[in-house]
């Protein structure tokens, strides 16, 4: 009997005449309704005309989690007062509860990707309702984008709806609408109980959330909000935290608390999302959750909400080719979402674990996956659509092309793709096998060496990561879900048979028992199989040992196992299936490995093996060897004697272009020449050049080419003559470099006769001479063709600065008499006239000079 009660105590049934109005008139409308007002039960039940308005349609529901899915189809049941399996079903991986009756079914996100992909048009489904778009998941997106494209070209009367609390409608309205204008947004006025915040910041700083850790000083200070709210409140706490670790420190440290503390998470056993989402018993009920408690559900009982603030996100490091999830705060829109669970079914309170006057610094809403996860699945999903590229396809945010090109790289070297990014029939069969495309080479490609059951079950394994109590060593983790029986063995064996199955082996139904050693090479032992799947999965990531308990991947990046206790520490080489980069450091973070052999390591990894002569500047010289590289590791190298004399040149140039210009030797000759020309170039420009060390390392074929042609090593580089090699570069060709001493003169005649070198080391060009070798000159010399005067340093006798003048006439007339009331008592035996402009100028003594 259908719960009418029930049924119109829903909010949302206010707008759904609108809605209904929408779809008729558009086909297609923008749903926001805020937590529980009934968007995700209500709705799908009255399109489908199961509460008795409208006609009898399908309708798919699209929830982002597992977990929502089943919680969804099971509330709405209960609605119609049946099993869920009889007008309400659902279908998540490996578990579909529907039958010929079903109107409304609700899948997750990538199954329905699934289906699209089998057949695009949704044959017999009349509406497709898309909840929780505002999560932004990327197979949400992907789905949201095949059916624009379904209804464009196949189905124009399939309807869309695409549902939240809090997202951008404007921006979903627009999609949806397409060319013909933006599709309607119909609201729903929310009737949820007040919520109270309370801002609840640690007492003490606390270190920022990276990678995957969290301070645990943090986790203490949540665990003690915990407490506090139990003795502040009534009603059961939800307690949000960012990962399946964090719950587990939490639970332990609210051990003793006067009530029953359960946990949810992805991982969690149905039955036990099942007993948690169905109520509790009068027993007071603290729930640590991770964001799958967000939306989509209600916890019955539930009056308070503790909020860590963060959230746990895909992120894809291109660079060192890791995906992995890392720790971020959450968004305000995921906060105020959180919050909302508070006010579901009475006035509740949000204790925030952060002060205030951060709230306003929060990202208002979480990124896009498709802007920043690892879009390999994306990339494959949309090359079997027909839309290699995804440039036809309906996104809110555009996927960035670096991430899309090594998504594409990944797909070719695993068959996935052709060269121009179609789906092979190869890759067409991987897209269907409900797993990553890394993964679904690993099991097609693993099942032909080991047999399909046991590489499914490698695969089980890597596509939901064991618990941490599991250990790093992927094969000691296999044999421990074979024995276990905790919710995640139960979830393995159920994945390993439909993986199993989708391969194509009828007798694969066995997950979890010990290998049978069916047929010729299957009989391997646990470690070579588990070592040999992952290195398939992860080729880049095979990695060999290189001192000190660390390792080198082929990828280029290096690699630090767990534990002192690790076993994976004293191999040789691994095959790594999931690492983390920490933030700040320079080696990735092992946390599930398997030990291989060389042999595997090169037959996983054969796309990445090359071989060749590799003749480069390193370690401050040429190097030239032969090197067998698999990636980024050397497997064998041998000297080469007689490298390409092209090659080597190309080293020299490049160790100079690294290192600079210190390579060369510069005696004092050279550095004049430089210098000097460097004054022309600055003070006449074109066409003398420049000489910097940026510019002669930009030229450096066109002065030291000849040299060039015959250095070996760097010894040969110290044995060039610079001064000449720069000679090279002056102006020849338009006969101005005749004039080169004459514009920039290494040294100018003074009156005394000597030939005194200029200094052009500085700004302007220096003259130091002894102040009596310049009587009887009246002007300071000037060079550059006139253009420039020389500072003139005058010397004492000793050859000690005396004065310094650009003008000689100015300071033979008024600063000559001071300079020499002072030296003349120091130095008596040389002349000091009262006239220097008339005076005979000497090198010599007063004395030398009478004698002729």
């Amino acid at each position: 009997m259908i719960a009418r009660d029930a049924l119109a105590q829903l909010p949302v049934r206010t707008a759904l005449p609108a809605l209904r109005a929408a779809l008729d008139g558009a086909g297609s409308a923008v749903l926001c309704a805020p937590p529980g007002t009934g968007k995700t039960t209500l709705v799908p039940l009255d399109l489908a005309g199961l509460t008795g308005a409208g006609p009898r349609r399908r309708v798919l529901v699209a929830e982002p989690r597992r977990i929502a899915a089943r919680a969804a189809a099971r509330r709405m049941a209960w609605l119609l007062g049946e099993q869920v399996g009889d007008r309400v079903g659902f279908t998540v991986r490996g578990e579909r509860r529907a039958g010929p009756r079903t109107a409304v079914e609700v899948v997750t996100t990538g199954v329905l990707l699934q289906r699209l992909q089998r057949d695009p048009e949704l044959a017999g489904v009349d509406v497709v309702v898309l909840d929780e778009c505002h999560e932004r998941h990327l197979d949400a997106d992907t789905s949201a984008a095949f059916l624009l494209d379904v209804r464009e070209t196949l189905r124009p009367e399939l309807r869309l709806v695409a549902a939240s609390a809090t997202t951008d409608a404007e921006g979903w309205a627009g999609l949806l609408g397409g060319v013909s204008g933006p599709a309607p947004v119909v609201a729903a006025a929310g009737v949820s109980h007040p919520v109270e915040t309370v801002w609840a910041p640690p007492e003490r700083p606390v270190r920022p959330a990276h990678g995957l850790r969290v301070d645990p000083a943090l986790l203490t200070h949540v665990a003690g909000v915990v407490r506090r709210a139990l003795r502040e409140r009534t009603g059961d706490v939800l307690c949000f935290l960012p990962g399946v670790g964090e719950i587990g420190r939490v639970a332990g440290e609210l051990a003793g608390v006067d009530a029953e503390v359960l946990q949810v998470h992805g991982r969690a056993p149905a039955e036990v999302q099942d007993a948690v989402l169905a109520g509790g018993d009068g027993v007071r009920r603290v729930v640590l959750a991770t964001s799958v408690a967000e939306s989509s559900l209600t916890v019955p009982g539930v009056r308070v909400v503790v909020d860590s603030g963060l959230a746990r996100v895909p992120r894809m490091d291109h660079a060192r080719g890791l995906s992995a999830l890392t720790t971020v705060r959450a968004s305000r829109a995921a906060a105020r979402q959180r919050a909302g669970r508070a006010g579901r079914e009475a006035p509740g309170v949000v204790y925030r674990c952060w002060a205030q006057g951060e709230d306003g610094r929060l990202p208002a809403f979480p990124d896009p996956e498709i802007s920043v996860a690892d879009l390999t699945a994306f990339a494959l999903q949309a090359a079997c659509w027909g839309d290699p590229d995804a440039s036809g396809l309906a996104l809110l945010d555009t996927p960035p092309a670096g991430a899309l090109a090594a998504a594409r790289e990944v797909l070719t070297a695993v068959g996935a793709v052709d060269a121009d990014g179609r789906a092979t029939p190869r890759g067409l069969r991987m897209a269907r096998m409900g797993v990553h495309p890394r993964l679904a080479r690993a099991l097609l490609d693993g099942s032909a060496e080991v047999g399909v059951r046991r590489a499914a079950e490698v695969v089980a394994l890597l596509s939901e990561e064991p618990p941490r109590a599991y250990g790093d060593d992927l094969a000691e983790a296999w044999r421990t879900a074979r024995r276990g029986g905790d919710g995640y063995a139960a979830r393995w064996r159920q994945e390993a048979r439909r993986l199993a199955a989708a391969v194509g082996e009828p007798g694969a139904a066995g997950a979890g028992e010990a290998p049978r050693g069916d047929g010729a090479g299957r009989g391997a032992p646990d470690d070579a199989v588990a070592g040999l799947v992952a290195a398939l999965a992860f080729p880049e990531r095979v990695a060999r040992a290189r001192g000190a308990g660390g390792y080198l991947m082929a990828s280029g990046t290096g690699a630090e196992p767990g534990g002192e206790g690790s076993r994976l520490r004293d191999a040789r080489w691994l095959a790594v299936a999931v690492a983390d980069r920490p933030v700040a450091s320079a080696s990735a973070r092992v946390r599930l490995a398997a030990v291989i052999d060389e042999d595997t390591a090169c037959a996983a990894a054969r796309a990445l093996y090359s071989s060749g002569e590799e003749v480069r500047w390193s370690d401050g010289d040429v190097v030239a060897r032969r090197v067998e590289r698999l990636g980024a590791i050397e497997l064998a190298v041998r000297p080469l004697s007689a490298p390409d004399p092209e090659l080597v040149r190309e080293a020299v140039v490049a160790g100079l272009r690294r290192e600079g210009l210190g390579l060369l030797r510069w005696p004092a000759g050279a550095v004049a020449v430089r210098q000097r020309m460097a004054f022309l170039h600055r003070e006449l420009g074109a066409p003398w050049p420049d000489v910097s060390d940026a510019a002669l390392l930009a030229r450096v074929e066109d002065w030291l080419g000849v040299e060039l042609g015959r250095a070996r090593r760097r010894a040969d580089l110290e044995r060039v003559d610079t001064g000449a090699a720069l000679a090279r570069l002056l102006p020849w060709a338009t006969g101005d470099a005749a004039r080169f001493d004459e514009l920039a003169p290494e040294r100018i005649e003074v009156p005394s006769g000597s030939r005194v070198r200029v200094d052009y080391g500085g700004e302007q060009p220096v003259l130091a001479v002894k102040l009596q070798e310049l009587f009887g000159r009246q002007e300071s010399p000037r060079i550059a063709g006139g253009r420039v005067p020389v500072l003139v340093h005058l010397l004492s006798p000793a050859g000690r600065p005396a004065a310094v003048t650009a003008d000689l006439a100015s300071f033979w007339r008024d600063g000559y008499r001071a300079v020499r009331a002072e030296l003349r008592g120091r130095y008596p035996k040389h002349p000091w006239p009262e006239d220097p402009s008339a005076a005979e100028p000497t090198r010599h003594t007063t004395a030398r000079l009478r004698r002729g």
